[in-house]
């Protein structure tokens, strides 16, 4: 071995370290200009590092920066932020009304949430699709489950209540039904 490849093996520049999610997660946008639903879902990126989050979330417009109609999905690799997907078609969703925070509230709640899913901060992670924040004239954050078990789906529902000090009841609707199951 040459002094020349010996230099090359211990070079002076340090190596960046990247730390793992527990999941490889999907950035979507709901574009909201278009008849067919599907036809607005654009997949912006993928990212399975702490790293690589934060690189999204530091070149993406927070959601009050949104137009009207438009929506942020952050689902775990290979699940569509739809509920036909075979993934969701057996859950719900913790919805979370924010229409009378201001956008920097509805910002801050949307990265908690984000952080606390990619995190894997919650006891039931397996139990969850994604998170989705509609910018509506009413906005709205919700939590997808791929269950609709009661253990679980109240598990989540008292983690996101504790860790979110706002006023309002945040409820839990099984996919394709008005009705809540579960209030808190």
């Amino acid at each position: 071995m040459s002094s020349s490849d010996s230099q090359s093996v211990t070079s002076d520049q340090p190596e960046r370290m990247k730390h793992p999610l527990q999941d490889e997660w999907s950035f979507w946008l709901l574009l909201g200009d278009k008849q067919n639903w599907e036809d607005n879902l654009v997949e912006l990126s993928n990212f399975n590092t702490v790293e690589d989050y934060w690189c999204l979330y530091h070149h993406m417009k927070v959601p009050s920066e949104l137009r009207l109609g438009q929506d942020y999905m952050i689902f775990k690799k290979g699940i569509q932020p739809m509920w036909e997907d075979p993934q969701n078609k057996k859950g719900g969703r913790w919805l979370i009304m924010l229409d009378r925070l201001t956008n920097a509230q509805m910002d801050a709640i949307w990265a908690d949430t984000v952080l606390i899913l990619i995190g894997a901060t919650l006891m039931c992670t397996d139990d969850i699709s994604g998170v989705v924040v509609n910018v509506r004239d009413k906005n709205k954050i919700s939590v997808w489950m791929k269950t609709n078990d009661p253990e679980s789906v109240l598990e989540v529902g008292r983690k996101l209540r504790k860790q979110f000090k706002i006023p309002y009841k945040f409820n839990y609707y099984k996919h394709n039904t008005g009705k809540a199951m579960y209030s808190m």
